[in-house]
């Protein structure tokens, strides 16, 4: 699927309810963890970082709930970066679900500050990595979220769950909710607020089936990311390359990489 929409997700809106923004993050992490859904990535990501010199130290924008960054983690760790570290940062930190993470993972930390993926701290330095959130930036934003990696000469990785596919569509509408359903009281840290609004008033469910079907759509797929990479890029200081993998019971990942192209 190449149709790109540009639509809403109710997670972005500034007076969307913490609570139920929350809640739905806090399935997300589950989900991606559960499954590990970025494994596949590990090999390129750790290249990335190689090609760097930076292969100590990751710095996650946009890092919501933190799904994935366990396990991508601590197989960067097991397959040759024993020392791997990632900082996670959003424009709205969950310090509860990162203060678990952190407690459970050694090597991951988190900043508590709101951080601007487009305009990233100096002093929050490492390779940066954006793990299903580039779809929420419209391509002016996309392209400036690029355009300060490289500015500041830090490489970056920009992985999106999915293939961007009808099925995936299907699948956000029909077995993923009964599986939020059934998974929801296993979800830790526990929320009671995270029952209430998943079984009783169920908008953890509705909003994260909305805001499910329209990341797909919203998502770019290869050409377009490098298309927005050249842009963010014009002199070519980083080299770029994007694609799909495929984990090895299905479902695809897409991602972007860029490092300086002096090293």
């Amino acid at each position: 699927m190449k149709l790109r929409l540009q639509l809403f997700e109710f997670e972005d809106l500034p007076w969307f309810p913490a609570v139920v923004r929350a809640g739905m993050m806090d399935y997300l992490r589950f989900m991606i963890s559960a499954l590990g859904t970025y494994q596949p990535i590990v090999p390129l990501l750790r290249e990335a970082l190689l090609k760097t010199g930076r292969a100590t130290h990751l710095l996650e924008l946009c890092a919501g709930a933190g799904g994935g960054t366990e396990g991508v983690l601590r197989s960067l760790r097991e397959n040759g970066l024993p020392d791997a570290q990632v900082t996670l940062t959003d424009l709205y930190p969950q310090p509860v679900a990162w203060q678990l993470l952190s407690a459970r993972t050694p090597g991951l930390s988190f900043e508590p500050a709101s951080v601007d993926a487009l305009a990233v701290p100096p002093e929050l330095g490492g390779f940066r990595t954006v793990f299903s959130a580039f779809h929420h930036f419209a391509p002016p934003h996309a392209e400036a979220l690029l355009a300060d990696a490289v500015r500041q000469q830090a490489g970056i990785g920009v992985f999106e769950g999915a293939g961007k596919s009808w099925l995936e569509i299907l699948l956000a509408w029909t077995v993923l909710p009964v599986a939020q359903l059934l998974i929801t009281p296993f979800i830790r840290p526990f929320r009671l607020s995270r029952l209430l609004f998943t079984y009783v008033v169920p908008l953890i469910p509705l909003f994260t089936i909305w805001d499910g079907t329209v990341s797909i759509l919203r998502m770019y797929p290869p050409e377009q990311l490098l298309a927005l990479a050249r842009r963010a890029d014009p002199e070519g200081r980083f080299e770029w390359q994007a694609g799909k993998v495929r984990h090895t019971w299905g479902p695809q990942v897409t991602y972007l990489i860029g490092v300086p192209a002096s090293n």
